[in-house]
């Protein structure tokens, strides 16, 4: 698996980019060749937070955690990203590479998670109309939703503004 470590406003030692790469190497069981994995280490208000993501078949796995330490934080987010593919396993196995799921060895205890199904409860239909991103979190903040989809009145393509955990907006907006 391809790794790429990044540090924002930080410098990551050799310690820790040895110590990502062989947590890692846990998941290369599960992907065939070409997976990515970005790693990102960040200090903020005296925590250290982890993001990683694994990008394999255009599938995302990611998982971000806080922890006193960055060593805590790796390890929750290497479980948060084993349990999301334990979970989903029945349909991963198509995407992944084959025999991810068989265990090699019969006296390796796999711990079974029971998988969750997907259920619409819901389903809305709404027009979309033309907007600027700056009119969508209006719109989104008139209706106190966590998100608002929209067509962007400049390049016509259907976005997603967002309300993120630090309170700032995010736009989502497709490849082209």
């Amino acid at each position: 698996m391809k790794t790429t470590i990044v540090g924002k406003q930080m410098n990551v030692t050799e310690d820790y980019k040895e110590l990502v790469n062989k947590k890692l190497s846990k998941f290369d069981k599960f992907f065939r060749e070409g997976a990515e994995a970005f790693v990102t280490f960040n200090r903020r208000h005296g925590e250290e937070c982890l993001e990683v993501t694994i990008s394999a078949n255009g599938t995302l796995f990611r998982a971000e955690k806080k922890s006193e330490t960055f060593r805590n934080a790796l390890d929750e987010c290497i479980e948060s990203i084993e349990r999301q593919i334990r979970k989903n396993k029945t349909r991963l196995e198509k995407r992944l590479r084959e025999g991810a799921f068989d265990t090699p060895d019969s006296t390796e205890k796999v711990p079974e998670v029971e998988e969750e199904r997907e259920l619409i409860i819901r389903t809305k239909s709404f027009r979309l109309k033309p907007m600027t991103p700056e009119e969508a979190i209006l719109q989104m903040n008139l209706l106190d939703h966590e998100f608002f989809v929209f067509i962007d009145s400049v390049s016509e393509t259907t976005c997603v503004v967002y309300r993120r955990h630090d309170g700032n907006y995010g736009l989502i907006t497709p490849e082209k």
